[in-house]
């Protein structure tokens, strides 16, 4: 009889446990999400489980059904920002997401000069330590990972970020989104999916590369190494696929160091990448990266051949980049220690085409003194620059 009621007790409790709500971790409290947009809530339950969402900012209940898979997914609307916020889901069991808010949210990916945080040694971060209060920013940053299959969730959590939290947090996406809070006085939510060393190919789904011939030769030439995957889509399936149904406001992306050796097909390879991001996020977002700095390689050239490489992913539909080798003192180091301008200039960049902030002109005149007096060398230069 004692064995009978324990089989019972741990059937109930499994029951209960597999009827329960769950929802993938980029869902949480202190997220960020976009706002004045459709976006989705999505999880696991019980096939044929009712799952009640009410939201705070509208205080409107709405329902999504468990389908045969054990998925459900519903579409809601978001205010302009604001927050925080409350969203309660109720199915056989409760959960209350808190300290919500509605903003602007960014993906930053690439390889390590994307990665570098302050535990890499970028000691100017603990600078900002002092102001992160005054900021609204929110952190979320994907642990690295592999998968052969496109996956359905992702380590991490939603974050604050202080003073603990931004240490291993990419610097370029913290000064990045500082820059964004602080002009656009909304809330920022950042996304940080990026992996030292990792050539574009691994963030590119397979299927994409192995069926195009000039990236499949590309591909087979990468040498596999012991600190991070080199084989086509394996951050992808296991560090993108698990985001594309938080809607964000668009990515930048830091990366090309390792694609140096196969420059001819990097073009290429980062319009394929880009369009299979935005297909699987449904979303034509916008799309800013930074050219590679200037480094010392070992083969003559073949970091010169990537950065016009990159110049011609420009003609990609909204795109841009920005260049940053006057920003590196020493070509020794492949990992530049100023992150700040780098961030801002990405931040400059969205601010003016996808925020369109009024931009100015500013005209600088060089006189060459070496030229007969009288003559003068006017060379003007236009630049964009935030009012």
């Amino acid at each position: 009889m004692k064995k009978y009621l324990l089989f019972l007790t741990f059937s109930f409790l499994a029951f209960a446990l597999h009827a329960s709500i769950r929802l993938p971790n980029i869902l949480g409290s202190n997220m960020v999400l976009q706002q004045k947009s459709t976006t989705k809530l999505w999880g696991w339950g019980s096939p044929g489980e009712k799952v009640k969402i009410t939201t705070s900012w509208d205080n409107k209940t709405i329902e999504a059904l468990t389908d045969g898979n054990a998925r459900w997914l519903i579409s809601i609307s978001t205010p302009q920002a604001g927050g925080p916020y409350n969203i309660v889901l109720e199915g056989e069991n409760k959960i209350t997401l808190e300290n919500i808010f509605i903003g602007e949210v960014w993906v930053c990916s690439g390889q390590s000069n994307m990665e570098w945080s302050y535990n890499n040694g970028l000691a100017n971060v603990k600078d900002e330590f002092s102001q992160l209060s005054k900021l609204n920013i929110k952190l979320f940053k994907v642990a690295k990972t592999t998968s052969t299959t496109p996956q359905d969730n992702t380590e991490g959590s939603w974050v604050a970020c202080d003073s603990n939290t931004l240490k291993s947090f990419s610097a370029v996406g913290y000064y990045f989104g500082k820059e964004l809070n602080k002009d656009l006085n909304v809330p920022i939510g950042l996304i940080s999916s990026n992996w030292g060393g990792t050539p574009a190919e691994v963030w590119t789904p397979e299927n994409l590369v192995e069926g195009n011939a000039v990236l499949k030769e590309a591909a087979a030439k990468k040498t596999p190494a012991p600190w991070w995957p080199v084989a086509s889509g394996y951050a992808y399936n296991a560090m993108i696929a698990p985001l594309v149904n938080y809607n964000i406001a668009g990515a930048i992306w830091y990366q090309g160091e390792s694609n140096t050796g196969t420059a001819s097909s990097y073009t290429e390879l980062m319009n394929t990448m880009i369009g299979a991001w935005r297909k699987a996020w449904d979303n034509n977002f916008p799309f800013y990266y930074v050219q590679i700095a200037p480094y010392k390689y070992d083969t003559y050239n073949i970091a010169a051949l990537l950065r016009e490489a990159q110049t011609k992913n420009l003609a990609t539909e909204k795109t841009g980049m920005v260049v940053v080798s006057d920003l590196v003192t020493d070509t020794l180091n492949i990992h530049p220690t100023n992150k700040k301008d780098v961030g801002l200039r990405l931040a400059n960049l969205a601010l003016a085409e996808t925020y369109g902030l009024k931009k100015t002109r500013i005209i600088v005149r060089f006189l060459n003194l070496l030229m007969p007096v009288g003559t003068t060398l006017l060379l003007i230069l236009i630049m964009q620059k935030l009012d």
